[in-house]
């Protein structure tokens, strides 16, 4: 059942980025209503990276499932990947093991609610996302607090589309 809403969210997200990354503004984070394959669903996003083409995006079925898209100029990453990412803001790290969506090319984590990686995307300035292999990404935390807020306060409620 995990895995079905890795599939889920990877597939929100190519259907977020298709309509939404270059109407997207760098500026800061918003929260909107993005169609999936089984409805509407909340999703809070934000573009970075060098070119604006990388994207976190965070939505919520039973639990928040952040996604990372390391954008155009990103690898072709492995099947199977699974790596460490480090979430760098206001002199604060946090780790995280985010895992491949094959289908979408798309690094995503499972999160609690209260998950320190949503403290600190909560937060003011800039975080910065990266690993040693697969470089760094910067995105602005502005508009974050509330976006975010509005995902969580609909954990629980949204339903991911029938299926395996």
């Amino acid at each position: 059942m995990k895995n079905w809403y890795l599939v889920a969210a990877g597939a929100l997200m190519a259907l977020v980025c298709s309509q939404s990354a270059f109407a997207a503004s760098c500026g800061g984070w918003s929260a909107k209503m993005e169609e999936d394959e089984g409805g509407s669903v909340l999703t809070a996003s934000v573009c970075g990276g060098p070119k604006g083409g990388a994207q976190l995006m965070l939505t919520c079925f039973d639990k928040p499932v952040l996604s990372y898209d390391l954008g155009e100029g990103g690898p072709q990453l492995e099947p199977g990947f699974s790596g460490a990412f480090d979430f760098k803001a206001d002199g604060k790290t946090v780790t995280k093991t985010l895992q491949l969506e094959e289908m979408y090319n798309y690094l995503v984590a499972d999160l609690e609610k209260a998950d320190p990686l949503l403290d600190l995307l909560r937060g003011k300035g800039d975080v910065t996302v990266g690993s040693a292999k697969y470089g760094a990404n910067s995105f602005p935390l502005k508009g974050s607090k509330a976006a975010i807020g509005k995902v969580l306060a609909q954990c629980g409620k949204a339903k991911p589309a029938d299926g395996d």
